[in-house]
């Protein structure tokens, strides 16, 4: 999916966009809140990590904006502040999950994919589509029995389909999955990730919906 991290602290911020991004998801890393609005009114997130002390405000005050909207993009909050008070405040306010610092990059991973199967309506970690068996946490894919080996874009593109099943995912989401800010992205750069896809894991596991998008079904 695409991630946005808000997070002015430099070391913090850098070791969790390395992480993320090795986990093959596109991460977007924005320092303050001015910006974090203004790119979350341009792009569709799957999860937004949510630092709560900024320089130019308070976390919490973002997060009830976007509830407002409403927006109701998964939103785990990554703070200093580890009372009670500030826990409930935070979940009240609208956060689906609440991690203290220091934390465990992989307890991070954990969280962000945990949040991600509640919003899927899927909350086993390994979903099967008649022979074809995907380990979300693992990032684990098998047919017929036996692994399939998967790039880290194929990945992400699977990984998108299979959050939604049988529901249409467009060009355009799929481009937002692969790549952050800055990065080129092709013409045919889905079709190309698609079209090997299917050839892993069957042609007619992803289905075309013309001028649309694409969708992931049984065979």
């Amino acid at each position: 999916m695409r991630i946005l991290l808000v997070e002015d602290d430099e070391t913090i911020g850098s070791a969790v966009r390395d992480h993320i991004a090795a986990t093959t998801h596109a991460v977007d890393w924005v320092k303050n809140l001015a910006d974090a609005a203004e790119v979350t009114s341009a792009v569709k997130y799957g999860l937004i990590l949510l630092d709560l002390q900024l320089p130019d405000g308070v976390g919490i005050d973002f997060l009830k904006k976007l509830r407002r909207k409403p927006d109701e993009t998964p939103v785990i909050i990554l703070t200093a502040r580890d009372q009670i008070s500030d826990r409930i405040e935070g979940l009240n306010s609208g956060a689906d999950d609440y991690l203290v610092k220091p934390f465990n990059l992989g307890e991070l991973s954990a969280r962000i994919l945990a949040v991600a199967r509640r919003y899927s309506g899927s909350p086993q970690p390994t979903i099967r589509f008649a022979d074809l068996e995907i380990d979300q946490p693992q990032r684990r894919v098998r047919l017929d029995g036996k692994d399939v080996v998967l790039t880290g874009r194929e990945w992400a593109v699977l990984d998108l389909l299979v959050t939604r099943p049988g529901a249409i995912i467009s060009k355009n989401q799929i481009e937002e999955a692969l790549y952050a800010f800055g990065s080129e992205i092709e013409s045919n750069t889905v079709e190309v990730y698609v079209s090997r896809l299917r050839k892993k894991i069957g042609k007619d596991r992803i289905r075309t919906a013309r001028g649309v998008g694409y969708c992931l079904g049984e065979r």
